[in-house]
C-alpha cells in the first residue's frame, strides 16, 4: 500500500469496489471514488465510512492519484482514459484484489451460485473467532489489524479471479452463466480449473458437481455433500422453519451436530464448506459451531421483511439454478404458504440463452409475475422479451410494470419473493408503498 496517494475508485458504488474502499479506508489509506449519483444500497456503508463519493467527471482525476477502475466501465471511460493520458498508476479491481489478499491466509469463493452467501457465512464465522479482513459480493468490506485471514469472492466472470492465487479455494459449482463472454460449459469449466492450479493449499469442492469432480490440482481436493463419496458429509440432517441442524463426517470421523438459521438445501452445502476451510485451519470446533448458529445472512440474499402481513423476499437470484434454491428454502421456511415470485430477468443473453431453465424453475412458485428484461451497460437490446418467457410459463407468468402493481394485492398472508439482479428493488419498493398505504387507510 501507499501511505502518500489517495486512492480514487471509478465506480465506487460497486459491490466488490465498495467492499475494496472500505477494506482500504479500514486499514488507514485515503480512499474516495466516483459513480452515477442514482442511490444504490452500497451506498449507506460508504457514507457511514465518511467516504468522498464523487459524480462520474474527468476533473476528478489529478495529480496524487491512484485509479482503481471498475470491470463495468471501458478504458474510454472519461475519468479512467484521463488517469492514463496522465500516467497515473491505475489497476483494474481484479487486479488490485490480488494484491491487497497478500500476506494473509486468503480463502477464495468462487462458483457460478452461492459464492456471496458462502463468502459471508465464512467471513462471519471467522471474523468471530480470529482477526479477518473480508470483501463481500454484496458490498460489505472490512480490513482489521494483524489479519491472520483474508476471505474474497472469487468472481469467474471474465476471467477476473485468475487474478488472485488464493492459498484455499471454495468451488460451490460450475455452470453455464455469463453467455455473453463464455463460449461454452467446457470453456467455464477451463476456468475453473486454471483456478485450481493457482490454489495454493487446498480446495473445497461440491461433490455432487461432476465437472467439480473432473479437476486436476498439485494441492488436496476436499470433496463436500451429503453422499459417503464426500470427505466433509452432512448426515441426519433436519431441515425446519427455524433453520438446519446435521452433523458432520469427516473421513469417517464424526465432527458432531452443527445448527445454522438458515433455509435450503444450498446452505447445508455453503455450511459444509465454511466448517471444512475452517477444520483445515485447525479451528476449534466449537467455535465454529457457536458461529455458525449467529449468522444473520447477507444483503440481497433471501433477506425477509413483513408489512400488513405479507412476506416479502428480496434476492439477488438471476439464474434457474439460483432461482430453484429460493423457492426451495421459502418452502422450507414457509410450507403452509402461497409462493408468488416477481421476477426480472437480466439481460437479453443470458435469458435466450437460458430461457427453457428459467420456466422450469419459475414454476416450483404458485404463481409468477415477470418484469421486463433489465438491460446492462454492456448489452442494451436482445432478440427476445420477458413476454417470450411467459409463453412458457405455466404458473402465470403476468407482465408486471411499476406503474401497476395491484395483481399483487390479491394475496394475503402469504409469501412474495422479488427476484433479479438488476433494479427489481424499484418494483419490490412501489409494492411496499402500496400495501403500507392501504394500510393506513384499513386503519
Amino acid at each position: 500500500m501507499n501511505s502518500d496517494t489517495v486512492y480514487h475508485f471509478v465506480g465506487i458504488k460497486g459491490t466488490g469496489m465498495s467492499a475494496m474502499a472500505l477494506i482500504l479506508h479500514d486499514r488507514g489509506e485515503k480512499v474516495q471514488g466516483s459513480d452515477i449519483e442514482q442511490y444504490t444500497f452500497t451506498q449507506r456503508g460508504l457514507e457511514q465510512a465518511g467516504i468522498k463519493i464523487l459524480p462520474f467527471d474527468a476533473n476528478n482525476i489529478h495529480e496524487g492519484l491512484t485509479v482503481i477502475a471498475g470491470n463495468s466501465f471501458t478504458d474510454d471511460h472519461p475519468e479512467i482514459k484521463k488517469a492514463r493520458e496522465m500516467g497515473l498508476t491505475v489497476y483494474r479491481y481484479h487486479e488490485f484484489l490480488g494484491k491487497i489478499i497478500k500476506g494473509k491466509t486468503s480463502i477464495g469463493v468462487s462458483g457460478a451460485h452461492g459464492k456471496t452467501s458462502t463468502t459471508g457465512l465464512l467471513s462471519h464465522v471467522l471474523s468471530g473467532i480470529a482477526p479477518t479482513d473480508y470483501l463481500i459480493g454484496d458490498g460489505s468490506g472490512r480490513g482489521v489489524p494483524n489479519a491472520r485471514f483474508f476471505v474474497y469472492e472469487a468472481d469467474e466472470y471474465r476471467r477476473h479471479f485468475l487474478a488472485t492465487e488464493p492459498d484455499y479455494a471454495i468451488m460451490t459449482n460450475i455452470d453455464f452463466d455469463h453467455p455473453d463472454y463464455y463460449k461454452n460449459i467446457d470453456d467455464v469449466q477451463d476456468a475453473f480449473q486454471t483456478f485450481a492450479n493457482q490454489t495454493k493449499k487446498g480446495i473445497f469442492a461440491w461433490g455432487d458437481d461432476k465437472r467439480l469432480r473432473k479437476l486436476k490440482a498439485k494441492v488436496p481436493i476436499y470433496y463436500y455433500g451429503l453422499n459417503d463419496t464426500d470427505d466433509f458429509q452432512a448426515f441426519d440432517v433436519k431441515r425446519t422453519t427455524k433453520g438446519s441442524s446435521f452433523h458432520v463426517r469427516f473421513k469417517g470421523k464424526d465432527l458432531g451436530e452443527f445448527t445454522v438459521p438458515l433455509f435450503g438445501e444450498h446452505n447445508i452445502f455453503n455450511s459444509l464448506a465454511v466448517i471444512a476451510v475452517a477444520y483445515s485451519e485447525d479451528v476449534d470446533l466449537e467455535e465454529i459451531r457457536r458461529e455458525l448458529k449467529t449468522f444473520d445472512g447477507v444483503k440481497r440474499r433471501f433477506s425477509e421483511r413483513k408489512i400488513s402481513g405479507m412476506t416479502i423476499i428480496d434476492d439477488y437470484a438471476h439464474h434457474p439454478t439460483e432461482i430453484k434454491a429460493t423457492i426451495d428454502a421459502a418452502r422450507q421456511e414457509y410450507p403452509s404458504k402461497k409462493i408468488a415470485v416477481v421476477f426480472q430477468p437480466h439481460t437479453f443473453s443470458r435469458t435466450i440463452a437460458l430461457m427453457d431453465d428459467f420456466a422450469k424453475s419459475l414454476n416450483l412458485a404458485d404463481e409468477v409475475f415477470l418484469t421486463q428484461i433489465y438491460s446492462s451497460p454492456r448489452e442494451s437490446s436482445g432478440k427476445v422479451s420477458s413476454e417470450d418467457l411467459s409463453r412458457k410459463i405455466t404458473k402465470g407468468g403476468r407482465i408486471l410494470s411499476s406503474d401497476n402493481m395491484s395483481p399483487l394485492l390479491d394475496y394475503d398472508n402469504d409469501v412474495i419473493i422479488f427476484m433479479g439482479a438488476g433494479d427489481i428493488q424499484k418494483y419490490e419498493k412501489t409494492y411496499e408503498d402500496l400495501l403500507s398505504h392501504l394500510s393506513k387507510n384499513n386503519n
